[in-house]
């Protein structure tokens, strides 16, 4: 596109819709991966959303050790084509390795996103309904008691505040500093 403010409404476009979907395939690959109830009206929704395209998968792709591989053939392969997308939209070329890294800079984004999405939930709800019987209650605790628990078994709670969001939220952007803004130049370099 000639215009740089039609390509970047464009790629804004792309980038939103493939992140919801794949979003919502992550967040089901990794609730199963915690072993969360999926009797949940969130983890309801996420199954309706994603049935479509895993459902069928499955039956030719089987898991392996408890790892849904369907569902990470579908993020690798959403992942590729958003960021071919997002390229043609711009009109640049891109080599496959430089795609190929490009993509993943940008799962890990995705990925550290979702996970800073759902600590900031998780401690919202500690603060407005901590003895409330919340939906969204259990699959947040399910996903984030993994990164959480190492954090709270250094750092105790001090005063009654557990700080082990705060260090887990510093880290995240740490990683996006060291890892993430790292790889997207190497990608970037490779194009």
């Amino acid at each position: 596109m000639d215009n740089p403010y039609l390509s970047a409404s464009a790629a804004f476009l792309i980038k939103t819709a493939f992140d919801l979907f794949i979003g919502a395939v992550l967040l089901r690959f990794l609730l199963q991966w915690v072993r969360a109830d999926f009797r949940n009206p969130v983890s309801q929704f996420l199954m309706k959303v994603t049935n479509p395209v895993l459902i069928p998968l499955r039956r030719v792709i089987p898991g392996v050790g408890g790892i849904d591989i369907a569902s990470v053939i579908v993020i690798a392969t959403l992942q590729i084509i958003k960021m071919l997308l997002i390229h043609l939209a711009a009109a640049k070329s891109m080599p496959v390795a430089g795609l190929l890294v490009l993509s993943l800079a940008d799962f890990i984004e995705l990925l550290l996103g979702l996970y800073t999405i759902t600590l900031i939930l998780e401690v919202i709800l500690s603060w407005v309904g901590p003895q409330t019987r919340n939906p969204l209650a259990g699959p947040l605790h399910a996903l984030n008691e993994p990164l959480l628990a190492p954090v709270r078994r250094v750092i105790p709670a001090i005063a009654g505040l557990d700080l082990s969001p705060v260090v887990v939220l510093i880290t995240f952007q740490l990683l996006k500093i060291l890892v993430v803004a790292p790889l997207t130049d190497m990608g970037r370099g490779l194009g």
